[in-house]
């Protein structure tokens, strides 16, 4: 790695656990520049703005995620329903990985800014709902190979996904709130009692 990737490896790396562990609005481009130790020359050099660092944030932690343990979770070699269960259970152990070392729950950082920001700043917002999108889309792909493979009845696997993935950061949120990553574990499972009938036209 070299001194300029580096620099800027260490400003998203500072940015990204600053902005989960406290907020986008608290964390000023001056506290990031002294954690990383780097000048702000440096900084500006990488990231014309703080809102294009929350984007590379947000890219950054995206891509960790879909290549770690979403994609664990979400491995078609897996019976669909079983992916469901791996995810709640991925989420609870990373939050509760969390809690052992810093005391308290950081929650989902995608959720943490959509909260933020959503009303604030569309940029951002556009961002959060295409990271969301995806997820969304992971799935709506396990529910159709699970209603192809007859192990759950049909039903509308779009609007279905939609709301699993809200229940899922809905109980991440409550879990947040109580510090208590065992929230997760108890409330999680029940994400698969989730079901959106289709429509049928008039």
């Amino acid at each position: 790695m070299n001194a300029g990737t580096d620099t800027k490896h260490r400003i998203l790396s500072t940015a990204r656990e600053l902005f989960h562990n406290r907020s986008y609005a608290d964390v000023g481009i001056k506290e990031i520049c002294s954690a990383a130790r780097v000048q702000k020359g440096s900084f500006y050099h990488f990231f014309p703005s703080k809102r294009d660092l929350a984007m590379a944030v947000i890219d950054d932690m995206a891509e960790d995620w879909a290549h770690g343990f979403v994609a664990e979770a979400f491995d078609r070699n897996l019976p669909p329903v079983e992916r469901l269960d791996y995810m709640v259970d991925a989420a609870y152990y990373w939050q509760k990985a969390a809690h052992d070392i810093e005391g308290r729950m950081p929650g989902c950082l995608f959720g943490n800014l959509a909260l933020e920001v959503s009303t604030r700043d569309e940029v951002l917002r556009a961002k959060l709902n295409a990271v969301f999108d995806k997820a969304s889309s992971r799935f709506e792909q396990t529910l159709e190979e699970a209603v192809e493979s007859g192990a759950i009845a049909p039903l509308d696997t779009q609007a279905t996904a939609q709301a699993m993935l809200a229940y899922l950061e809905g109980v991440i949120l409550l879990a947040k709130t109580r510090n208590d990553p065992d929230v997760v574990l108890r409330l999680g499972p029940a994400i698969k009692t989730l079901r959106i009938e289709r429509r049928t036209p008039n």
